[in-house]
């Protein structure tokens, strides 16, 4: 989770070969509540806020630079089954666009590693802490991203977004 802009907070993406795919930075403090995801150019692709006012954390998700003029793309909120006392996380998340709805749930109860599930139950992106080569674990704050070929992967890198502005690592 670190910025590649000098006194920005955010993080960067890489593929299995080190070359850069996304940013997300938010030009303003640690932990604020809207932050953008682009690619590799400084192309906008998603504005993400976290919504404060709310008793649970959620959020919500504009396509390019959309938060004043539209309506949310999508928007994640945490999942009743979480609420009441299942161990681990679940947040829903609905979509503007068409009926579809995901699911980001927590992996064996650890916060730091989770899945993304579609509507149907199946599996479309996992997150886990990376591993060397040699085994060992890196920073929490290091994961390996495996997401479904059918998938859009900046949608998919704006739900991780979403993720680490709702644990406060962005």
């Amino acid at each position: 989770m670190k910025s590649l802009v000098m006194q920005g907070n955010g993080c960067t993406a890489f593929d299995d070969n080190g070359e850069i795919l996304y940013r997300i930075d938010n030009y303003d403090n640690k932990h604020s509540s809207e932050v953008y995801l682009m690619d590799l150019q400084g192309k906008l692709l998603f504005t993400l806020c976290e919504m404060k006012m709310c008793v649970f954390p959620s959020g919500k998700g504009y396509k390019s630079s959309g938060v004043n003029n539209n309506k949310p793309w999508f928007q994640v909120r945490k999942s009743c089954r979480s609420i009441f006392g299942k161990k681990g996380f679940s947040y829903k998340v609905t979509m503007r666009s068409d009926s579809s709805c995901y699911r980001l749930e927590s992996l064996s109860g650890k916060s730091s590693e989770f899945r993304v599930t579609d509507s149907n139950g199946g599996v479309v992106a996992e997150a886990k802490r990376k591993q060397s080569s040699s085994g060992v674990v890196l920073g929490d704050d290091v994961f390996t991203l495996v997401v479904e070929p059918h998938v859009d992967h900046s949608f998919i890198m704006a739900l991780v977004t979403i993720y680490g502005l709702i644990r406060h690592q962005i």
